[in-house]
């Protein structure tokens, strides 16, 4: 292929954001014609000189950049923190040296970000791309005070951590699951230029007390500048329990979704033990000369918090919106204000439910004493702090780029005449075990959907408008008793001219683009106002469910439904451990939210340490009810593999229902399956006369109907036969 050497490179589609080769000098080591003694006397002589100048000599890199000034460049750099979150950067590293200059990218794993932005400190246009947590961010911000950019470049974030509460902020989501690395590359160049608010954080000996009062601690905080928040109390001491864990043992926290559930652990073992209920007492809070203790103490928070941004705790809105309140402004990341905010049990409670806490005051600058060895965070870094005096203050402003709408991908929308007023446009679902072994084949992908139905939306309607529709199309299909149905809605229009799936939509499922070259990819939920329906596709959207069941496969024996055991359920963040607060009596109930609100972990360990299987709640509904209802295959296991034989044909006192009708009304198929095969009476009947098969029936799934009607007949000839031999 030699008479190809000479053709130019355009660099491809991406051209405006990679760094040419152009730019890269190599450099000559200098040529030593000494000899071997005098070559060993200088290596000795070098190794005294750099133990003693650090890494003045830039670790010897073989390169320098001489870029090329270009209006229509914005050459990138991207960091890669491969320890961020679930350990995803690894794969995305790799990613980033396949699209882009190798020598543009860097593993932070290897060394810090320092060099490569002293490195590329003279390149015009550059912005900087941060693959990893909030921790990750505020690392490379800090690296840009110390070495003062003129212009500083802004910061855009590839969301690997567990919160990754700035990146939802700036609209790239609550984490990265299997976006092109094209279109995010597209984003960065797209993106708008915001600013970001970041504060100081000043420690001193509290004056207040003598030194032989002070406590064990810390003398200093993690960081001295926050980007998103400061809080002390409950929610600290949980993440110094998550830490202290962590650094025991990192390879237990190798995925975002086990970190999660570390967590809810460590936030159900502190409510237990209530460590922060006097935190009110020992804190004294000054806000531009406003105290706040009085209100505090009045209050009884056990969690304050200094938040610069709109998002915390994983994705929570804990300012909320004041709407017409006349002392308080909409929060903004911009606007050199913090905002001070309180929290109660209850209040923490409610943030998952759109919920916030108390606001306190909007300030510029806050006067904190503490009084005594009080857990704090600064941006998820904690630590216990000895009783001190903190100052807050506006430190500057960082630039970072926020993910935009962006009207590109499809050739409809490069003229806005040409967008038309209505798009009908059928929904496709696909389970997720069918998403994960095909998605690289689009075409068997698009075969093994099922239709769900039809939408009639808006042209320039968004992706978080269509999943109201489209939800609004699932409770239609649950009322659905003929073949077809038109239904009108004053915005809206379905008809449904085949229905092939009647099982409810999870509250999980996510939309997937279909436009990509290679395969599907799933769009985070946080980000869907930033789609519009015609980027996606045209005349057809395909939805992820990750927890349908499978349809009947081949070599499935007739009359039986494919028992395909359901995904476990993924809950909520780990604040939703505060419903315990919610229910009306603890701890009678408390070990029965175990079941419902739970991870399976923590059910089992409360278990070996001696809880009864057995206890019954106000409504003398057993463990193993609420565990087959809420479809929790894992404890249902458990329960039968460990409890007495009576709790499989155990009663409520209101419906008469046993553990198998639960699953059966619910359709939970596996949990059906595994109490059938421990022995559970399929001919009992509730206080209706209602057997589990006509439960199913009833639900609307008759492929489970008629699977508990075989296994019926079954019981029944074998009890026979057990007669006849006796």
């Amino acid at each position: 292929m030699l008479h190809h050497i000479e053709e130019p490179c355009s660099l491809g589609a991406h051209a405006a954001v990679i760094v040419p080769p152009t730019w890269i000098i190599k450099v000559k080591k200098p040529q030593n014609s000494l000899k071997t003694s005098t070559r060993r006397k200088k290596r000795t002589s070098f190794k005294r000189k750099t133990s003693k100048r650090g890494n003045e000599d830039n670790k010897g890199r073989p390169f320098v950049i001489k870029p090329i000034s270009s209006p229509l460049m914005k050459p990138l750099l991207v960091f890669v923190n491969p320890k961020s979150g679930g350990n995803q950067g690894t794969k995305v590293l790799q990613m980033f040296m396949w699209y882009l200059n190798p020598r543009q990218v860097f593993d932070l794993s290897q060394e810090g970000p320092r060099d490569a932005l002293e490195l590329y400190r003279k390149v015009p246009n550059l912005r900087i791309l941060a693959c990893g947590g909030d921790g990750t961010v505020g690392w490379i911000l800090s690296i840009l005070d110390e070495l003062q950019l003129s212009p500083p470049p802004p910061v855009a974030v590839l969301p690997l951590g567990t919160g990754n509460d700035l990146a939802r902020t700036l609209n790239w989501g609550g984490g990265y699951t299997d976006e092109p690395v094209s279109k995010i590359l597209c984003h960065v160049e797209d993106g708008t230029i915001v600013q970001l608010d970041r504060w100081n954080l000043q420690v001193e000996r509290n004056p207040d007390l003598p030194q032989d009062e002070l406590e064990d601690g810390a003398r200093k905080l993690p960081l001295n500048v926050f980007n998103n928040y400061f809080s002390l109390g409950f929610d600290a001491h949980v993440t110094l329990e998550f830490h202290e864990s962590r650094e025991a043992n990192p390879e237990k926290f190798n995925s975002r979704f086990r970190n999660k559930m570390f967590y809810a652990g460590a936030a159900f073992t502190d409510f237990l033990q209530r460590s922060s209920r006097d935190l009110s007492k020992h804190v004294k809070v000054v806000c531009d000369g406003t105290d706040l203790t009085p209100k505090i103490q009045e209050l009884k928070f056990q969690c304050i918090v200094f938040l610069n941004i709109p998002r915390y705790c994983a994705g929570t809105m804990p300012w909320g919106n004041p709407g017409d309140h006349r002392d308080f402004e909409p929060q903004r990341h911009d606007d050199g204000y913090i905002e001070v905010i309180g929290f109660t049990m209850a209040s923490l409670a409610a943030l998952q439910v759109g919920g916030h806490g108390e606001r306190l005051h909007q300030c510029r600058e806050v006067t904190l004493l503490t009084y005594k060895s009080i857990p704090m965070q600064v941006d998820g870094e904690p630590c216990r702090l000895a009783p001190s005096l903190i100052r807050i203050s506006l430190r500057n402003q960082a630039n970072m780029v926020q993910k935009s709408k962006r009207r590109t991908s499809m050739p409809l929308l490069n003229d806005p005449h040409s967008i038309p007023d209505r798009l009908r446009i059928r929904v496709n679902r696909i389970n997720l075990q069918e998403y994960e072994g095909l998605h690289y084949d689009k075409e068997k992908l698009r075969e093994a959907s099922i239709p769900l139905g039809i939408i009639v939306v808006r042209g320039d309607c968004d992706l978080e408008t269509c999943r109201m529709y489209i939800d609004r199309l699932q409770e239609d299909l649950q009322s659905v008793t003929s073949t077809t149905q038109r239904v009108h809605y004053q915005d809206q229009e379905s008809s449904f001219p085949r229905v092939l799936s009647v099982q409810r939509l999870s509250p999980r499922w996510c939309f997937l683009d279909a436009t990509s070259a290679d395969r599907f990819y799933r769009i985070d939920r946080s980000q869907e106002h930033l789609h519009f329906v015609t980027e996606i596709s045209q005349d057809e959207i395909f939805i992820l469910d990750p927890e349908m069941v499978m349809s009947q496969q081949v070599g499935t024996p007739p009359g039986m439904p494919d028992l395909v055991v359901e995904q476990p359920l993924y809950y909520k963040e780990f604040t939703d451990i505060f419903v315990f607060l919610l229910l009306p009596s603890y701890p009678s109930v408390s070990f029965f939210s175990l079941s419902l609100f739970f991870f399976s972990f923590q059910f089992i360990e409360c278990c070996k340490k001696g809880a009864n299987l057995l206890i019954q709640g106000p409504d003398h509904c057993s463990l193993l009810h609420h565990a087959a209802k809420t479809g929790n295959g894992e404890i249902v296991k458990y329960i039968l593999e460990h409890g007495p034989a009576e709790l499989l044909d155990m009663t409520d006192s209101e419906t008469g229902e046993t553990a198998l009708h639960k699953a059966a009304c619910q359709r939970h198929r596996a949990v059906c399956q595994l109490l059938v095969d421990a022995g559970a009476s399929l001919r009992k009947t509730d206080s209706k006369g209602k057997t589990p098969r006509d439960r199913a029936q009833q639900a609307g799934d008759p492929d489970l109907a008629s699977y508990l009607e075989s296994r019926q007949n079954y019981q029944m000839v074998s009890h026979e036969d057990l007669e006849t031999a006796v």
